[in-house]
Parts: C-alpha cells; structure tokens; sequence
C-alpha cells in the first residue's frame, strides 16, 4: 500500500505526487475498477493539470469523451464515476479538491 499526503477529505496534497498505483488505491477505496475508459479520462484529466496547473472542469473531460467515443457518451464520465466527478474522478486522478465547485 502506497502512502501519499492527503487532506482530511482524501484528495492528494500535492498533485505531482500522483501515480498511477495511488490511482488504482484511490478507485479501490471508490469500489472503482478501472477500466480503459476510466484510465482515458484520467489521463487527459492528467494532461490537462500538466497545462493548466489546475482541474479540468467536468465539460472539458465530457467534451474529450464525446470526441473519442462519440455523442451518446456525454453522460459517460458519470456513468464512470457515479458519486461525482470532484469526490471519485478527481480525487482518483490526483486533484486537489476543488474548492468552488458544486458540480458532481
């Protein structure tokens, strides 16, 4: 078992921390498996705080979805992570919590 610095509602500290086996426990703590889809969200969720130094919006990871896996999937990052997009997809990719948001 991997240890990593988190905040008392379980999101990573410090996001450069992150790796794919912190991942992997995270989604395990979700009662997540981990499949292709997942790990392509994940992944551009990555990408994206690479670039930017902060989370992606849940649009911009619905929008790189529906571009990859057509228009029926806009709804896909939900069905991926079905207790929310900040409290499982963005703390199984490393994100700190953000703060202002309301959104899933």
């Amino acid at each position: 078992m991997l240890t990593a610095d988190i905040d008392d509602e379980g999101y990573l500290i410090d996001p450069s921390t992150w790796s794919e086996e912190l991942a992997k426990q995270f989604a395990n703590q979700e009662d997540i498996q981990l499949t292709e889809d997942h790990w392509d969200a994940i992944r551009f969720m990555r990408e994206y705080y690479a670039e930017h130094q902060i989370a992606p919006d849940v649009r911009h990871v619905t929008k790189h979805l529906v571009e990859r896996l057509g228009a029926e999937s806009r709804n896909k990052i939900f069905e991926l992570f079905p207790y929310g997009y900040v409290r499982q997809a963005c703390k199984i990719a490393g994100m700190k919590r953000p703060r202002g948001w309301s959104t899933g």
